[in-house]
């Protein structure tokens, strides 16, 4: 019994030990290394997580006028390829500065008529983000969609993030997505 008592005791020994080292360390820095590694995972304290604000303004996206489809007509008026927006989604966060970073996503189809064949169909899509006539981001993007042989549709599909809406127009702005020829790759 005494064996197993001194066993006991050397663990209490151990453990009390362990926590007064957890607790070393100087002032402001988060505790020494051993016990940043047992709190954190590793020798230093992570840098704080910044604040995220996910119930802010977010409006619809809008599809611009004629910017909903394009239409390639092959040799006289047959159809050669008909490209279409289909699914759009939007999401905002707000940021503790009152900025709001905005991520818009883009899915859409491209058909063969028949006057198209399979291939590579290169998609225009326009991104932006207004608050009235002014203008707080617009961008253009080219993507490539394919059309395998034997198939007569495929979709396309484009992310734009990381746009940044100043705290002045938070409340305030527009999403506006559209196909059209002034987009650049």
């Amino acid at each position: 019994m005494s064996g197993e008592l001194g066993r006991k005791a050397g663990w209490a020994v151990a453990l009390l030990g362990l926590s007064a080292l957890a607790g070393c360390g100087a002032p402001g820095e988060g505790g020494s290394t051993f016990s940043n590694m047992l709190t954190f995972a590793g020798p230093t304290v992570p840098p704080p997580v910044q604040a995220q604000i996910e119930d802010v303004y977010c409006p619809p996206v809008e599809i611009s006028e004629g910017g909903a489809a394009l239409r390639s007509v092959a040799g006289g008026d047959s159809l050669r390829s008909q490209i279409s927006l289909g699914n759009l989604a939007r999401e905002c966060i707000g940021q503790p500065n009152g900025t709001t970073i905005v991520k818009i996503g883009v899915e859409g189809r491209v058909l063969l008529g028949p006057g198209g064949s399979p291939g590579r169909y290169d998609v225009p899509v326009r991104i932006a983000v207004k608050n009235g006539s002014k203008i707080i981001a617009n961008r253009s993007r080219r993507v490539a969609a394919s059309v395998p042989a034997g198939d007569t549709q495929t979709t396309f599909s484009v992310i734009e993030e990381g746009i940044v809406v100043s705290p002045a127009d938070a409340n305030s702005f527009e999403i506006e997505v559209g196909l059209g020829s002034g987009a650049r790759g």
